[in-house]
C-alpha cells in the first residue's frame, strides 16, 4: 500500500507544526472535518463566527502540567490552507508541552499526521499544484538566500504558470483537430496544417529550454556568473581589472565607456567564475543611432544582471550625491530581484574629498543602510579589494551549498515528464507532415498535455505523490 493510498483525507489530523528545538513560542496544528468540535473538547471555545478568528484561553493537561495558556487561530471554513477547518494552538515551545497537547488531541479522536500530509490535503483541494508543493519544502529546507529564492519563486508559480499555459495550448489544439475529425466528410478544417506545426514546434521549443534549465539545475554548477553593475562612471571597469588580474576592459574618465558587455572567465580559488562587466545604468530614448546603440547596451546590461548569480552595486562613495545614488541603486535592485547574492561596493574611496570625509565622519551623515555591510574600496590603491575577494568567495560558497533539495527534487521528477511531452509533439508534428490522418496527431497531443499534467499534478498517480510527500517532515 503506497503512502498516500493509507491516509484518510477527511480523517481530523494533528501535529507539532513548529521546531522542535526549544524556543520561547510554539505551535500544534489541526485540520479535518472534527476540528472545531476537538477544540471545544479540549477547552477551547471558537465563536459562531464563520470567519477566520483568534480565540484565547487554557488547555488542562493534567498532572503535572495543569492548565496551560494558549491562542487558538481557527480557520472553521474551507478557506484554510488545507481547504478543510483547522486551527493552530500557539503556547509555549516546550516540547513536553506540545506532546501533551498532541496526545490530548488524540485521545479525543484526532489522528497524528504523516509526513507532509497537510501540505498533501493543500494539494488535494486545489490550494498548490505538486510545483508548489515541492517549494514549501524547499522553504522549508532553504540554507541560503540562493535556494529560499529559487524556492519562493517556485511557490510563487514561475514554473507551473508556463507549464500550465503550454498544457492548455494543447488541449486548445486537440479541440481543434478533434473537431476537424468530427467533419471529416465535409472537408472542414478548424485548423491548417502549417499553423498547427508552428504552434506545435513553439510549444516544443519552450519546452526544451524548460527541461534544460531544470537539468541544470541537477548538475554540478561549473561557472558562477559575477556581474557588475552601477551608474555611469562609477568604477566598474577599473574594478573588474583588478579583480581579474590584468587590464580587460577600456578604462576612461569619460563617462559611458562601456557599450558591450565585457566577459572576464577566471579561476577564482576551487570555483570557475565568469566577471561580467556591463554599461552604466541610464535611461535611453531616441531614435538617433548614438541613442539606439545605448539603449541595446542598456538590454544587454539588465540581462547579464538577471543572469548573474552574484551582483555587484557599484556606487561613487567620493560623489556628493552618494546617498541618492544608492537608494536609487536599491530601488533598482530590488526591482531586478532574483535568485541572486547583491554585494554593495562603494568605490573610488581614494578620492574623498576632505570636507566629504568629514561628512561621512559625522555620525548624523551615516552611510545609508544596505542590505549587507558596504565593502568600501580603491582600485587605484587597492584598499579593500582583499576583503571584496573574501565577501565574493564567502557569497560563491553560500550559493555552492545553498542548493534545495525539493528543488532539485522538482526537476528529478519533471524532465521525465517534459522530455515524453516533448516526444509526443515531435510525433504529432511528423504525422501532419507525413500526412497521415489526424487521429495520430490526435493521440499523441493526448500524451503530450497527459505528461504536462503530471508536472503540476493535474495527472497524477499514488505513485507520484508518495514521491513528493514523503520527504516532508511531519506538521508541514
Amino acid at each position: 500500500m503506497g503512502f498516500t493510498s493509507a491516509i484518510e483525507i477527511e480523517d481530523t489530523i494533528v501535529a507539532i507544526g513548529s521546531s522542535t528545538t526549544p524556543a520561547a513560542r510554539g505551535a500544534v496544528r489541526f485540520s479535518g472535518t472534527d476540528v472545531i468540535e476537538i477544540t471545544r473538547q479540549l477547552g477551547i471555545n471558537p465563536t459562531s463566527d464563520r470567519s477566520a478568528h483568534c480565540v484565547e484561553g487554557t488547555i488542562n493537561l493534567g498532572s503535572p502540567l495543569g492548565e496551560i495558556p494558549v491562542r487558538a487561530l481557527v480557520w472553521p471554513t474551507p478557506g484554510s490552507y488545507t481547504g478543510q477547518p483547522s486551527l493552530e494552538i500557539h503556547t509555549f515551545g516546550s516540547m513536553p508541552i506540545l506532546s501533551a497537547i498532541v496526545g490530548r488531541a488524540i485521545e479525543l479522536g484526532a489522528r497524528a499526521a504523516r509526513p507532509g500530509e497537510f501540505t498533501l490535503r493543500a494539494f488535494l483541494a486545489g490550494r498548490l499544484d505538486l510545483t508548489q508543493a515541492e517549494a514549501v519544502l524547499g522553504v522549508i529546507e532553504a540554507e541560503g538566500r540562493g535556494s529560499l529564492d529559487h524556492a519562493l519563486r517556485q511557490l510563487a508559480g514561475n514554473l507551473s504558470r508556463p507549464m500550465e499555459f503550454m498544457r492548455s495550448q494543447l488541449l486548445d489544439l486537440l479541440a481543434d483537430v478533434e473537431a476537424g475529425l468530427d467533419f471529416v466528410d465535409e472537408d472542414i478544417q478548424f485548423i491548417s496544417d502549417d499553423d498547427l506545426v508552428a504552434r506545435l514546434d513553439s510549444i516544443r521549443s519552450t519546452l526544451a529550454t524548460t527541461r534544460e534549465q531544470l537539468t541544470q539545475r541537477t548538475r554540478d554548477k561549473s561557472q558562477w556568473i559575477i556581474a557588475l553593475r552601477g551608474l555611469p562612471n562609477a568604477g566598474k571597469s577599473r574594478l573588474l581589472n583588478v579583480l581579474a588580474g590584468h587590464e580587460a576592459a577600456i578604462v576612461a574618465d569619460q563617462a559611458g565607456t562601456t557599450r558591450d558587455v565585457v566577459s572576464v572567465p577566471m579561476q577564482w580559488g576551487e570555483h570557475n567564475v565568469m566577471l561580467v562587466d556591463t554599461a552604466g545604468i541610464e535611461t535611453a530614448d531616441g531614435d538617433s543611432s548614438l541613442e539606439q546603440i545605448s539603449h541595446q547596451a542598456q538590454l544587454q546590461a539588465d540581462r547579464a544582471g538577471r543572469e548573474a548569480d552574484i551582483r555587484l552595486w557599484c556606487v561613487d562613495h567620493g560623489s556628493s550625491q552618494w546617498q541618492a545614488t544608492y537608494r536609487a541603486m536599491h530601488q533598482l535592485a530590488d526591482e531586478k530581484r532574483r535568485p541572486a547574492i547583491d554585494l554593495w561596493v562603494a568605490t573610488k574611496c581614494d578620492s574623498l574629498s576632505d570636507s566629504l570625509r568629514q561628512s561621512l565622519a559625522d555620525e548624523t551623515l551615516a552611510d545609508p543602510p544596505a542590505p549587507d555591510p558596504w565593502i568600501r574600496t580603491s582600485a587605484l590603491t587597492g584598499a579593500g579589494i582583499e576583503s571584496l575577494r573574501q565577501q565574493i568567495t564567502d557569497a560563491i560558497e553560500s550559493l555552492d551549498a545553498s542548493e534545495g533539495v525539493s528543488i532539485l527534487g522538482t526537476a528529478a521528477r519533471c524532465t521525465g515528464s517534459l522530455r515524453a511531452a516533448e516526444t509526443a509533439i515531435a510525433s504529432a508534428i511528423d504525422y501532419v507532415g507525413g500526412g497521415d490522418g489526424h487521429e495520430y496527431v490526435s493521440s499523441e497531443l493526448r500524451l503530450a498535455a497527459s505528461a504536462l499534467g503530471e508536472v503540476t499534478g493535474a495527472v497524477y498517480t499514488d505513485d507520484i505523490l508518495d514521491r513528493v510527500f514523503s520527504r516532508f517532515c511531519i506538521g508541514k
